[in-house]
């Protein structure tokens, strides 16, 4: 390379943030080898994409005593034990596929990029591995968000066809292509969006609005057959519409449990989070968005639904 495009691009100030923080890293990830400093087990937010994740992670990570990342790590997740490892099978995870070395991994990797503390993450491929998380990591807490199926199918479903405002959902872009044909909505889609549950290759060639039914039913009934495993105290439930209803009790109720204090500030943001654009949706949380969006769809869905939907507490009559 030319000496000048060499000094030219040591000089590049992205480029040096870059090297920077990759010295960083090395130099944090060698203190982490030598002194294994202690690190309390990560609070790990979970539900369906188009759950609510992301409004719930912001109001969350407002609490200054959390380290976060600010972005979702499937990548990280899916290294340990996932599609790329297991021949495909999915993205979920059970205690059968926990290895300690996988423990000391997530450890050093929070250490390397964000310091001593607790992290609280938000990935939501995390919501098909729960058992898998909780057995590596016992004293780690849970908060689960379920959202009315209608308008969370819906959502996703605009997802799969328009992506998000930073980039899309396509899983290619993490595993490359898949290894067998996918012709969903007769070949509008040629790879799955969001997440990768089991049973995936049986809605290859489904329509777009059962495949999103599928994922929804998928990711909720792992998340509830989990909460039966961890303890009461580790869990904290949330539902979407408590957004609209009583968000400044859902939430102090939510810090309440993660020991974490709920403070003016906080409760100030909590009651305008109905008015609040995410990070992922452009617009405000709304509810009943289906009627307008998606309703000949989700109506043809509703019997694959309606009994995870009761079992929520969710009515399909209205």
């Amino acid at each position: 390379m030319n000496p000048m495009a060499k000094l030219k691009k040591l000089l590049d100030p992205e480029i040096r943030a870059k090297n920077l923080r990759a010295l960083r890293y090395a130099a944090r990830g060698l203190a982490w080898d030598i002194a294994q400093p202690a690190q309390p087990d990560p609070i790990f937010l979970v539900g369906c994409s188009r759950s609510g994740t992301t409004v719930t992670y912001e109001t969350l990570a407002a609490a200054p005593q959390l380290l976060k990342f600010g972005y979702e790590l499937p990548d990280f997740w899916d290294g340990l034990y996932g599609p790329l490892n297991n021949g495909w099978e999915s993205e979920a995870a059970g205690e059968a596929q926990a290895r300690p070395e996988h423990r000391a991994a997530a450890l050093r990797f929070f250490y390397q990029r964000l310091g001593a503390g607790q992290v609280l993450d938000k990935t939501c491929i995390n919501t098909l591995r729960l058992p898998y998380l909780y057995a590596l990591f016992p004293d780690a807490r849970f908060v689960f968000i379920q959202r009315d199926g209608r308008d969370n199918i819906s959502s996703m479903m605009d997802g799969w066809r328009h992506g998000r405002t930073d980039g899309g959902f396509g899983l290619c872009h993490f595993f490359g292509p898949s290894p067998d044909p996918v012709e969903i909505n007769s070949g509008e889609f040629a790879e799955w969006h969001f997440f990768l549950p089991p049973g995936w290759r049986a809605y290859n060639q489904a329509s777009l609005e059962e495949v999103c039914a599928f994922q929804w039913v998928s990711a909720n009934r792992l998340a509830l057959d989990a909460k039966r495993l961890i303890p009461p105290e580790r869990w904290v439930h949330l539902r979407y519409e408590e957004l609209f209803e009583r968000p400044v009790e859902m939430f102090e109720q939510a810090y309440s449990q993660l020991d974490l204090p709920f403070t003016t500030e906080v409760r100030e943001r909590c009651a305008s989070l109905h008015k609040r654009p995410t990070s992922i949706v452009k617009g405000a949380p709304q509810q009943q968005k289906w009627r307008q969006h998606n309703p000949g769809a989700i109506e043809r869905i509703l019997p694959m639904i309606r009994p995870l939907m009761a079992e929520m507490g969710y009515e399909t009559d209205d």
